[in-house]
């Protein structure tokens, strides 16, 4: 019986030695970007408990300030309370806000003004936008109204309102742009950033699974690769499209859709 020895391949050995290592290091940072969610989600948790506490110790402190605008004449006095109760209002519609952002898992749905769905979060992000030098701007061109889930949405808008604050290291304009489409039969709500902008080859694939256009090194972490679907899922099941419009050096704009509801 002969044997037939097969001479190694240097090249194939190191090509599959190359391959097992840039798998291994993909697995790694899967891995890690799981635990951040992870942890993320556990922060979501707590931050929920943690408002909902906060909310009953303002309560207490706007009611209090009530009580002592009704029994002063001194209009210092009525100055100072009225600042408080103002301040307290305030952070009460920031907590509410929160909360209702936190209830991620409810799915009903209520027919809403989509401008005072912007507005409670943007309650949320402004704080956040204005740190970053990003300006914001809205426009609208009628009062589009829809049938959503509200925290589903927020979340939505909150994910397309982070990455385009992202996209501008520097600062920027960011525009929402509110349309009641009666015609096509569609509330719309857009969200454009003045930012690098995605190339045109990276396009069609945003919303695919973990595909991702940000990297560490770009001072926005690294992306999961799971924003971008997530809305898309979330919107597709309200009936509704989701358009991305995009050029380097000029930004990007994210529309959302949803069916109308008639006032």
């Amino acid at each position: 019986m002969t044997t037939l020895a097969h001479a190694a391949d240097p090249a194939s050995d190191l090509r599959t030695a190359d391959a097992t290592t840039a798998l291994r290091a993909e697995n790694d940072a899967l891995k890690a970007r799981l635990r951040d969610a992870e942890r993320l989600a556990a922060v979501g948790q707590l931050s929920a408990s943690v408002t909902h506490e906060f909310n009953n110790v303002l309560m207490t402190t706007l009611n209090y300030a009530k009580i002592g605008l009704k029994r002063s004449d001194d209009p210092h006095v009525v100055k100072a309370f009225t600042r408080i109760l103002e301040a307290g209002e305030r952070a009460a519609k920031i907590s509410e806000s929160m909360l209702s952002f936190a209830r991620g898992g409810e799915d009903r749905r209520d027919t809403v003004k989509l401008s005072a769905l912007l507005d409670d979060v943007l309650m949320l992000t402004g704080k956040d936008l204005q740190a970053h030098r990003v300006r914001m701007q809205t426009d609208a061109n009628g009062e589009p109204r829809a049938s959503v889930c509200v925290p589903q949405v927020q979340q939505v808008l909150v994910n397309l309102i982070l990455n385009g604050r992202q996209a501008m290291p520097d600062g920027g304009l960011m525009t929402f742009t509110l349309t009641d489409n009666e015609a096509d039969g569609m509330a719309e709500l857009s969200v454009r950033d003045t930012g690098a902008g995605i190339p045109r080859d990276a396009l069609p694939k945003i919303f695919e699974p973990f595909y991702s256009t940000k990297t560490l090194g770009s001072g926005s972490g690294g992306g999961t690769g799971l924003g971008l679907p997530l809305c898309r899922d979330v919107i597709e099941a309200h009936g509704g499209r989701i358009r991305v419009e995009s050029a380097i050096g000029r930004g990007t704009c994210f529309t959302l859709k949803f069916p109308r509801v008639a006032a």
